[in-house]
């Protein structure tokens, strides 16, 4: 498992990263595998190469409630390898993320509420679905990061990031 997530300022977050030729090379194999356990571990809802230093473009969506988001969906944690967003909703909503290599700070980014998707699987079969809401969003915001773009660099305004205290607070804690 790789204990090291790289933290924005990191010049390898901003790089667009490569192609994944061979899905069943096993260095990729184990760099799911890692990705699987790194997200788990941190409490993630999904986890781009990228971020464990490995720029290619391979993602981890693996949403289910957990102390950063209670109120995720549960799914099993699915590797997409190669992934592209083949058309999208003309809605857009604006919701809450957060992100592994951005600790300590939400934001208020606004996402596609419906995207179709494709990628290759770890077997390198072909799929092709449509997402939407929270699990939309986890795609967006990661596949951004393939692209060496932070959920920060899509605000609006600097008035719609929160530190994760004020977050928990004003989101969870309302009476």
């Amino acid at each position: 498992m790789s204990e090291l997530i790289l933290q924005l300022g990191n010049p390898t977050l901003r790089q667009k990263a490569v192609w994944v030729d061979n899905i069943q090379d096993e260095g990729i194999q184990k760099l799911i595998e890692d990705l699987i356990a790194t997200v788990a571990k941190a409490d993630g809802v999904g986890i781009a190469a990228p971020q464990v230093a490995q720029s290619y473009r391979l993602f981890i969506v693996a949403s289910r409630p957990n102390a950063r988001y209670p109120n995720a969906p549960e799914m099993e944690p699915t590797a997409m390898i190669n992934p592209r967003i083949i058309s999208h909703s003309t809605e857009v909503v604006k919701d809450w993320e957060g992100c592994l290599s951005v600790p300590g700070i939400r934001g208020l980014v606004p996402r596609y509420k419906t995207i179709e998707v494709e990628y290759s699987d770890r077997q390198g079969n072909l799929q092709k679905q449509e997402l939407t809401d929270f699990v939309a969003r986890i795609f967006q915001h990661e596949h951004d990061h393939l692209n060496g773009i932070v959920f920060v660099d899509r605000l609006e305004n600097t008035l719609d990031m929160f530190t994760e205290q004020e977050y928990q607070q004003q989101v969870f804690n309302k009476t």
